[in-house]
């Protein structure tokens, strides 16, 4: 076993991937609900799914015509459906400094976290025949992986997530403008980052995704002790993208410290859904596949009803 793949051993580990879901039935029905809304095209067809009926029109196909409702009403409908278009999935993974951080506590840091939160993904994605590529960024976009639907792919994502490294500054505006015009064709791009940034940046970022018709979902990941805080004695921060110095008395600030977090997730939650992005917020102390297959289900439930 090489150094990448060693490196990356835990996604490789039959039970990793069972916790995900990504060997069961179960776990492929999640995942076509997750990804189900970029399945569907904006034009309707005669193929896969129905969507609704409507008015026979001279020149219809007479196949399609819904003899129950004759039955029953004496009138004429067609029955549509919604046409499948393949799915083009691009998952952008924060590399930046501060995704290196990992509290004592915690037994990954942000960035591995969200490496295996990416290689989850796309394993299941490319069960399902959809192309995945991947992109890694920090003040800019790194692309470091062109579309496919090989299953063969996987191994590909995991080598480049392992070979990648967390190093400079976010700049959101940038990068999310990046992500958004790096392609001409509709995907569904999932951004995996601490969010930890301007949130006017990331708003605008999320508006020009959709403006250029991409669907956006973002994850936030977020280490154990910044979403809780549990320093008790006098404390010194180092900024990990600034390098700021600061000495604090955590029993003073903590409250003031959560109260302002909780704010900025309930914002970026809220900017999210004004693009029509779905959120979701990731603690590195919860196990992945568990995580992951919460949000799953969730989105499914949501895509059904």
């Amino acid at each position: 076993m090489d150094h990448t793949t060693e490196s990356f051993r835990r996604y490789l580990d039959p039970q990793v991937l069972a916790r995900i879901g990504g060997l069961d039935l179960r776990a492929r029905l999640l995942v076509r609900g997750f990804l189900s809304g970029m399945h569907r095209s904006p034009s309707h067809g005669f193929s896969v799914e129905f969507a609704e009926h409507r008015k026979y029109a001279q020149g219809d196909d007479l196949r399609f015509l819904d003899w129950k409702v004759y039955g029953r009403t004496d009138k004429h409908y067609i029955k549509e459906y919604e046409m499948e278009s393949n799915l083009q999935l691009l998952l952008a993974v924060d590399c930046s400094e501060s995704m290196g951080y990992r509290s004592a506590e915690s037994a990954w840091s942000k960035f591995d976290y969200a490496t295996t939160l990416a290689a989850s993904i796309s394993y299941l994605a490319l069960r399902q025949a959809d192309s995945v590529s991947l992109a890694t960024f920090d003040s800019k976009t790194h692309r470091t992986s062109r579309g496919s639907n090989n299953p063969a792919k996987w191994k590909s994502i995991v080598h480049e997530l392992a070979a990648a490294t967390t190093v400079g500054r976010t700049s959101f505006r940038h990068a999310l403008d990046e992500l958004a015009e790096s392609t001409h064709e509709r995907h569904l791009i999932v951004i995996i980052s601490d969010f930890l940034g301007p949130i006017e940046e990331i708003a605008a970022g999320l508006k020009h995704m959709r403006y250029r018709r991409h669907e956006p979902l973002v994850m936030q990941v977020l280490d154990r002790a910044e979403m809780t805080f549990p320093f008790k004695t006098p404390t010194r921060l180092v900024g990990l993208e600034e390098k700021d110095v600061m000495r604090v008395e955590p029993r003073v600030m903590r409250e003031a410290y959560l109260t302002a977090l909780r704010s900025f997730m309930t914002e970026l939650r809220r900017r999210c859904h004004d693009q029509q992005a779905d959120y979701a917020a990731f603690d590195t102390s919860n196990a992945v596949g568990g995580a992951l297959g919460t949000y799953l289900a969730a989105r499914a439930s949501r895509v059904r009803r």
